[in-house]
């Protein structure tokens, strides 16, 4: 269908949409291997009623997050209870109480209908999604977004997501498509972009500048390969650890001053404090062989694995930034590496809108190119997460929604030109 005719044709009654079911959520029991691919489904879903400030878009492409696989997975918590609670505040929010959730934190598209509210947007408008969703009556999200008690990160504590042909979301989640960008390549940047862009830019996060050292976990992963364009783009040293030979190779490709694999130096995972210190010995070896001094900045989002090493390697008066654990959320460290050396822990989760334009911008501009690595059919969701959940990707997996292939959606071709399909495809293998 033309974008023109999909602007301006009525909505339809029923649309298709990844998503998971309630009863399915006890499917896995205590099996070890909670494959994504069982409980992922694809098919068709009622078209819900928009709220007077929340925006119908056309979805022409998503990406996969790791808060897909935890849906999937129904882990930690079943996110039927978020919605739950979401929809005892009745009036629109009961909308998303449904024995089906409908997935995704991410996309590119074009708007379809406006609520009467809505005053800066208009069909036809190219966008990208934020995932945070905010109250904007409640006065600590005009301090910072993220700090409303009411937040919540669309297509995972709310329904009506990005993985899928149509997404409901609020006016605020909406920033202007990079124009030289596909639409999977747009796709795949907001939410670990911008993610990384708080944890490492804002003045939210470790305020990265010119010269700092920044040690990054994981650093081919969505979060990491964003975060290595972030420290390189703005002066400092990108110190990228890795599992494997090939993954150094990609981190080379995104502009890691310093590459570490994990197995050359015999890093391993922590028994237990003592043994981290005794891990964080060995990579502050690795790092001031390669660099001559301790990074300023861990960015962390491994957790459990990783962090007490965080904690112990940076130099006096360094941080540690993290948003997540994904290989456990108790963490062990020793304290007295980080109060007598004066050490900073900042919490981090998603984005303010503002840092999200802030992020975007670095898109449209060329500064920072999508992560983007393989691409599926809406049809091959399962496939996607798949990938994700057992990490064997690079950067970020895309999914074509309305788009019927890869490729379009681009509208300034010059620019797109003068940064270089090898630049704006660095990560990009044929599933």
């Amino acid at each position: 269908m033309e974008l023109n005719s999909i602007a301006a044709s009525a909505p339809p009654t029923e649309y298709l949409a990844a998503h998971v079911v309630a009863d399915d959520a006890e499917m896995f029991g205590v099996a070890q291997d909670k494959d994504v691919r069982k409980s992922l489904r694809v098919g068709r879903v009622p078209m819900p009623e928009i709220a007077p400030d929340e925006v119908l878009v056309a979805v022409m492409a998503s990406s996969i997050n790791y808060n897909t696989v935890w849906s999937a997975t129904f882990e930690p918590v079943s996110t039927f209870e978020f919605l739950r609670r979401f929809g005892k505040q009745g009036g629109y929010a009961a909308r998303h109480d449904l024995p089906y959730h409908v997935l995704g934190s991410d996309a590119s598209g074009v708007v379809v209908r406006v609520g009467d509210g809505v005053r800066h947007w208009k069909p036809g408008d190219h966008v990208v999604v934020s995932c945070v969703q905010v109250d904007d009556q409640q006065p600590a999200t005009h301090a910072d977004g993220m700090l409303g008690a009411d937040q919540r990160i669309w297509g995972f504590e709310t329904n009506f997501g990005g993985l899928a042909h149509y997404a409901v979301v609020r006016a605020s989640q909406l920033l202007v498509k990079p124009a030289h960008l596909t639409w999977e390549e747009a796709a795949s940047a907001p939410l670990c972009a911008s993610t990384a862009y708080r944890m490492l830019v804002s003045d939210k996060g470790a305020r990265v500048k010119q010269g700092d050292v920044v040690l990054i976990w994981g650093a081919t992963g969505g979060l990491g390969a964003n975060a290595v364009q972030l420290v390189k783009n703005g002066g400092g040293i990108p110190v990228g650890v890795v599992g494997s030979e090939a993954k150094a190779e990609v981190a080379r490709k995104l502009g890691c001053d310093v590459v570490i694999n994990r197995a050359e130096i015999g890093l391993t995972t922590p028994r237990d404090g003592q043994h981290a210190i005794e891990m964080g010995k060995v990579l502050g070896r690795a790092i001031r062989r390669e660099v001559g001094e301790d990074p300023h900045i861990a960015f962390d989002y491994i957790g459990r694995a990783t962090f007490g090493i965080s904690v112990f390697v940076v130099r006096k008066g360094g941080t540690v930034v993290t948003c997540g654990s994904s290989t456990g959320y108790q963490h062990e460290f020793d304290n007295r590496y980080l109060w007598m050396n004066l050490k900073r822990i900042i919490g981090s989760h998603a984005a303010n809108l503002q840092e999200q334009w802030e992020c975007n911008r670095l898109f449209q501009l060329g500064h920072v190119v999508p992560v983007l690595s393989a691409v599926y059919p809406l049809e091959d969701v399962g496939e996607a997460a798949r990938l994700v959940q057992n990490n064997e990707h690079v950067g970020k997996v895309g999914v074509l929604c309305l788009a019927p292939e890869a490729g379009l959606g681009v509208t300034d071709p010059d620019l797109r030109a003068r940064i270089g399909e090898d630049r704006l495809n660095l990560l990009r293998v044929t599933p």
